[in-house]
């Protein structure tokens, strides 16, 4: 078993910044060790030849090369603006 008691819990708590009834210790306590029991038995698989794993899914990044394109124009942008101020959109204020 592991070395978790109530002193331990207390401690985790108080780091945590949560507070445990008196009555959640022990179920806290029991599934902490249990948790730890499981850690010290996957502790003990032989990883040797395991590579790594960056990402549970293999994923690539798309990478494309950048190109230059015209802008829309200006007049029609300006059209379909809600609200706008000149050539400009008008948005509300955020603070």
């Amino acid at each position: 078993m592991s070395d978790i008691d109530r002193k331990t819990v207390e401690y985790l708590t108080k780091l945590a910044r949560i507070k445990i009834e008196n009555s959640e210790m022990e179920k806290i306590i029991l599934d902490l060790k249990s948790i730890l029991d499981y850690i010290s038995q996957l502790n003990q698989l032989n990883t040797e030849n395991i590579e790594p794993a960056k990402h549970v899914l293999s994923c690539a990044n798309v990478c494309r090369k950048d190109k230059s394109r015209p802008s829309l124009p200006v007049d029609s942008v300006m059209k379909i603006a809600p609200e706008k101020t000149g050539n400009l959109f008008r948005v509300p204020k955020i603070i």
